[in-house]
């Protein structure tokens, strides 16, 4: 591709559907992202969220990579407060020695729950402070070096996974730049802090042992239709699953209840979540793509195909490639 392209895939559970088709949905748009030409596939740690399936990262990642080949796998990320470095540095050497060479370890601070969540997970709000000394434990353990005498991570020790620093602010961009680490930024649904951020990782990086100069990932919405109709209804269904989704207290609604939302307040939101969203048809997604690589001064994007179903993300996906593809014009 004239662009390297990557997949967040969000596991969405839609109306009518299980967690076992969310999870074959999955497994369908890896394969469709591998044959096409993707770098990777990431999934996100989400918890007590009635509409994502990507609660158990790791054993997702687990099960998508017994049924693809060659495409790299990992978390966008791992919320690292949720959990201990050791923990995590078993999971992922665990894939590392499934999968070799195939895995990437995404890291995030953000608890990514609400305080009842905090609760069942038995976490503390202070669990972020520790964040940046999470990051270099984790990475001992990974590199074979532990800070904690005594304590391996079986398997994990000297897996080297490599470790990517998520964010959306300036704290994450600090991070990964005084860590010599790559940066990704979560510009598909918070993108108000995308400019400064990678303007200060990129000025204040400093080499490491993983990563010799700034590598950036920026994310970017994506809804590509074989025709601009079909673009903006699958545009029109998601925001009213993001309307639902954020303002809904659990609640089934109706696609008219749902656009009452939209209108009340909720579009306005929604609307900048989806600041960097790439609609229509494959050209014109293609375009867009190309200038946003420019705006976000991105090494790599990583693409979250928006549309409601299954077979609408899989077309998007396969649109996207066809369009970005070095013998395309």
């Amino acid at each position: 591709m004239r662009i390297p392209l990557s997949v967040l895939d969000l596991a969405p559970i839609a109306r009518g559907e299980t967690a076992s088709s969310s999870i074959a949905a999955s497994v369908a748009l890896a394969q469709r992202a591998e044959e096409h030409g993707f770098l990777r596939v990431w999934y996100a740690e989400h918890h007590n969220m009635q509409h994502i399936a990507s609660s158990a990262t790791s054993v997702l990642i687990a099960h998508i990579g017994a049924q693809t080949t060659s495409i790299r796998l990992g978390a966008g990320g791992v919320m690292l407060p949720n959990h201990s470095p050791l923990v995590i540095a078993e999971q992922f050497g665990t894939l590392e020695a499934m999968y070799p060479g195939r895995i990437d370890l995404g890291l995030g601070r953000a608890p990514g729950s609400d305080q009842n969540t905090m609760y069942a997970l038995r976490r503390e709000p202070t669990s972020a402070d520790t964040f940046p000394q999470d990051v270099l434990e984790l990475q001992a353990y990974l590199a074979g070096e532990s800070r904690v005498p005594g304590i391996d991570a079986v398997p994990g020790k000297g897996a080297r996974v490599p470790l990517y620093i998520l964010g959306s602010s300036l704290f994450g961009a600090q991070l990964a730049a005084a860590l010599g680490l790559p940066y990704a930024f979560a510009s598909h649904f918070a993108p108000q802090a995308l400019g400064a951020a990678v303007a200060t990782y990129r000025r204040e990086f400093k080499p490491s042992a993983q990563l010799g100069a700034p590598y950036v990932i920026a994310g970017v919405n994506i809804i590509a239709a074989d025709t601009v109709r079909q673009a903006q209804e699958n545009l029109d269904a998601v925001r009213r699953t993001m309307a639902v989704g954020l303002y809904g207290r659990g609640q089934s609604f109706t696609d008219e209840e749902a656009d009452l939302l939209l209108r009340r307040g909720a579009g306005q939101h929604i609307d900048q979540m989806l600041t960097y969203a790439a609609v229509g048809t494959a050209r014109e997604v293609a375009d867009y793509l190309e200038a946003f690589r420019i705006e976000a001064d991105a090494d790599e994007l990583i693409t979250a195909h928006q549309a409601p179903t299954k077979e609408g993300r899989l077309r998007s996906v396969t649109l996207t490639a066809e369009a970005m593809g070095d013998d395309s014009v």
